[in-house]
């Protein structure tokens, strides 16, 4: 044998195992392997893989990483509905459900037709078989299986559509890419499976999670399903990844069958079709709760005991779906326009208690974002004592619900306060006893500074000025915060920044957390040449290190205006922002001189477009990405104490902010026989002759805009090579797309 055919053999065998791993682990819940393990051969099987690309194959394990973050998402028409279920609340409701449901089986006069139409039916109310299984509290999804292999995944979305975010399903290793039909109740793989079921986070992940946006500043995530639901709807794949996402079968879509063509020879009930798609593989985490019953009392008790065990749980559950096993009974009993007659979810009440509210502390997170936290006297919710909870933003404390229909108040220091645990995860005071408030409560005032650096901060909407009861966030817009610094170093010292060679995450941590080096400021960062010995010290920068980065750092200082302003993190300045300001204002000094109105030169007047020599139509004028509302933001910010002295320590310190984008209106755009000018241009894959950077900069002066994604507004795309998703899109909608040959043809006619 060959090394080739070694490697091939090896190849295939690492799939098999690491894939029966994953099914071992999530679908049967009887690992085979530890996790160390199968990460060594996950590691082992990459690098046969990239040793033999001709041997790739979509549905590997090492396909579970993530690869590139897709445009956008597209929509996909969902071939059964997926339906929303009626809620109960109480168990008379439930009765009454089951009242209706098991009468189907009696005559309802002459003819014998059931009550609900079509034919008697055969089975009595004593004989009803009802399914009860826990409602997880995650985000709906349909997975199609074609001929056994995954082909998309789809969020619910109104029920008919939804969104595609099978790049995220594809990460989530809970979920199979291949059904193999295995075990005892071995079933054939139908031609086309639809599974429907639950995403969700497991509670271990989501208080990870929580605990890492803890320490970097970020505002805490509510409950794991919207931890879910933000994570699917993020276009990097990556992010799905990495966050531990579960997936939980609870229903069928479309089921085709080859040879007989009825979807029952695959399953004719529930309980069968839970029990053939776990045997292929789909993982049921609540299975062991789920319980076939054969009457009310039954149902009752079942919803009863497992809320006694629910908080035990690995996973947030909010109820208990309750449905008619058979199939064909659920065909009789119909549907109504917006849920299946058939099924019913009873909800659990949220656990709500009192408690005094002692104090708000005034929290500031790496955004900037200031939320406001409630201490309380310590309660018992949900079997964990309380002391800390969420007052949401400072529009929900002027304006909370009362104990008293239709009223509200403000909340105050020593009231008594409802607080729930939101998804039975994170405290929230919901309400106040205002029947219990003391003579000397004292009001909640919203901090007019930063509570870090005395900064000033931002109210959203604008609209809160006038009514303060609709502020949904009031925020820091200091890029130089305390709360935020760390964060806001790291991404200025960024390659699409200002590319401080070897000044990464980790060297940033390094020093701030010695103690030894102060990193505090953008001003700081061009500072440290004069700490090059106290460098030294540290663990892990030798003097190569040390001296590659001052050097990374002396080069920075000239990338000039565009690349400073898009580095800062100044709120709504980006990368793009920053360089259309720096086509208009040739240098900072220019910047700060302009009058907030042409920060957004859409909106001049004709008079003030003539005097800076621009034509008076608005479509010609400089484009700068500022408008009404984040214009005078903007300017604010510019303006103030604190951005007067970064500028100007950065100055002293030798920073270049002049622009080297300025575009002099005086003279000509793009040369006239430009192929590129007034196109909409979109980038993708790997040019061998170009950085994405510069040729961007290149088509620009050329007159192109170049967008990141594509649309029917795209007017050409640039295809390297490995281009991926943009490129499908090009092809699909009919857009015109050159190869890199073409493209260097073009820029030869214009120079």
């Amino acid at each position: 044998m060959t090394a080739i055919d070694k490697d091939r053999s090896r190849l295939l065998e690492l799939r098999q195992l690491l894939t029966r791993a994953n099914r071992a682990y999530y679908a049967d819940a009887s690992p085979i392997m530890s996790d160390t393990e199968f990460d060594r051969l996950l590691k082992e099987l990459a690098a046969l893989e990239a040793r033999h690309p001709e041997l790739a194959d979509p549905n590997s394990p090492t396909k579970r990483v993530g690869g590139e973050p897709i445009d956008g998402f597209r929509q996909i028409k969902h071939a059964v509905p997926m339906l929303s279920i009626d809620n109960s609340y109480d168990e008379a409701s439930v009765r009454e459900w089951y009242a209706r449901v098991s009468g189907l089986g009696k005559k309802a006069g002459k003819g014998g037709a059931s009550l609900f139409g079509g034919d008697e039916a055969s089975d009595s109310a004593d004989d009803l078989a009802i399914v009860c299984d826990p409602k997880i509290d995650g985000v709906a999804m349909s997975l199609r299986y074609e001929n056994g292999k995954l082909v998309h995944a789809v969020t619910r979305g109104d029920g008919t559509t939804g969104d595609d975010v099978t790049h995220a399903a594809r990460v989530i290793r809970a979920i199979p890419l291949v059904l193999e039909s295995q075990g005892k109740k071995s079933v054939g793989v139908p031609k086309v499976l639809e599974v429907r079921g639950e995403v969700y986070m497991p509670t271990a992940s989501f208080e990870r999670l929580n605990q890492e946006r803890e320490k970097t500043g970020e505002e805490l995530l509510m409950n794991p399903r919207n931890a879910t639901a933000g994570t699917l709807k993020n276009l990097d794949p990556k992010v799905a990844a990495s966050r531990g996402l579960m997936f939980s079968a609870h229903g069928r879509g479309e089921v085709i069958v080859e040879k007989s063509g009825d979807a029952t020879a695959f399953a004719a009930s529930h309980s069968e079709f839970l029990a053939a798609i776990r045997a292929l593989g789909l993982p049921q985490p609540t299975a062991k709760h789920t319980k076939v019953c054969r009457s009310v009392d039954e149902v009752l008790s079942t919803i009863r005991d497992f809320d006694h065990k629910r908080h035990t749980l690995d996973f947030a559950t909010d109820g208990m779906v309750v449905r008619v096993d058979s199939y064909a009974r659920q065909q009789e009993l119909g549907l109504t326009s917006k849920s299946p007659r058939w099924a019913i979810a009873f909800k659990y009440p949220a656990e709500r208690k009192t408690t005094v509210l002692l104090d708000v502390l005034h929290q500031v997170g790496k955004t900037g974002k200031v939320t406001p936290r409630a201490v309380m006297e310590p309660v018992l919710i949900a079997g964990t004592v309380v002391k800390h909870a969420t007052l949401h933003n400072y529009g929900r404390i002027r304006d909370a619900e009362t104990e008293e229909a239709g009223k509200r108040t403000d909340i105050r220091l020593g009231d008594t306060v409802y607080v729930e645990k939101a998804g039975e995860i994170i405290p929230q005071v919901v309400g106040v006893v205002l029947a219990k408030r003391p003579k000397n409560a004292k009001k909640i005032v919203a901090p007019d500074k930063c509570p870090e650096c005395g900064g000033p901060v931002e109210v959203e909407p604008p609209e809160a000025a006038e009514n303060p009861t609709l502020e949904t966030v009031r925020r820091c817009v200091n890029p130089e915060c305390a709360a935020q610094v760390e964060e806001k170093l790291i991404w200025f010292a960024g390659r699409k920044q200002m590319d401080i060679e070897g000044l990464g995450e980790k060297t940033v941590q390094l020093i701030r957390a010695s103690g030894v080096v102060p990193l505090n400021s953008f001003a700081d960062v061009y500072r440290l040449k004069n700490h090059r010995a106290k460098l030294l010290e540290l663990e892990g920068l030798g003097e190569k290190k040390v001296d590659a980065l001052l050097a990374g750092i002396e080069e920075s200082k000239g990338r000039g205006l565009a690349r400073l302003l898009g580095s800062m993190g100044i709120r709504h300045i980006g990368d793009t922002t920053g360089k259309q300001l720096a086509r208009v204002f040739k240098d900072l000094d220019d910047l700060l001189a302009a009058e907030s109105d042409r920060l957004m030169p859409k909106a001049l007047a004709k008079q003030r477009a003539v005097e800076l020599g621009y034509d008076a139509d608005p479509q010609s004028r400089p484009e700068t990405g500022l408008g009404k509302d984040t214009a005078p933001a903007v300017h604010a910010y510019l303006h103030s104490k604190l951005a007067r002295k970064t500028f100007e320590d950065l100055r002293t310190l030798g920073v270049d902010l002049s622009s080297k984008d300025f575009r002099d209106p005086s003279k000509a755009a793009a040369p006239a026989n430009s192929p590129f000018a007034g196109k909409t241009i979109v980038l993708t894959g790997t040019l061998a002759n170009f950085e994405r950077a510069d040729l961007t900069e290149k088509l620009e002066a050329l007159g192109a805009k170049v967008s990141g994604s594509v649309s029917k507004k795209t007017d050409l795309v640039i295809a390297g090579e490995s281009a991926g998703s943009k490129l499908d899109k090009a092809r699909e909608l009919g857009v015109a797309v050159w190869d890199e040959a073409a493209l260097l043809k073009a820029l030869e006619s214009v120079r």
